[in-house]
């Protein structure tokens, strides 16, 4: 299971990084979203993709599951939600401003040379 989501975390890292390459802006947000879940699945599978039960008082078990890869995935969730959610309002304001997503645009290049 560990080599399909280590394939599966490629994959994304790989279009994550062609998408952020592009020009326009609305696929560079894109590609920080799927970054941030490849990250998430490279930190649930570093954890170890194990079974057991959950790490509470009142139970019983032969084996309990780590808790530690969960909380740091629920705190990159919550960070990675603010994060895109302040990209997507920059976004739409420079696009309001500028009428253009496009990145050599809104850098300015034309008569800057």
């Amino acid at each position: 299971m560990e080599i399909l989501m280590a394939f599966l975390i490629g994959i994304l890292f790989m279009t994550a990084t062609y998408l952020m390459l592009s020009k326009s802006l609305l696929r560079i947000i894109i590609g920080t979203g799927l970054l941030s879940h490849g990250a998430h699945l490279l930190l649930l599978t570093m954890g170890g993709l194990k079974t057991g039960a959950a790490p509470l008082l009142g139970q019983h078990a032969s084996s309990y599951v780590d808790p530690l890869p969960q909380a740091l995935i629920l705190t990159a969730i919550v960070i990675s939600f603010g994060v895109t959610a302040f990209f997507l309002v920059l976004a739409y304001r420079a696009y309001q401003e500028l009428g253009t997503d496009n990145m050599d645009r809104l850098r300015g290049k034309e008569g800057h040379e």
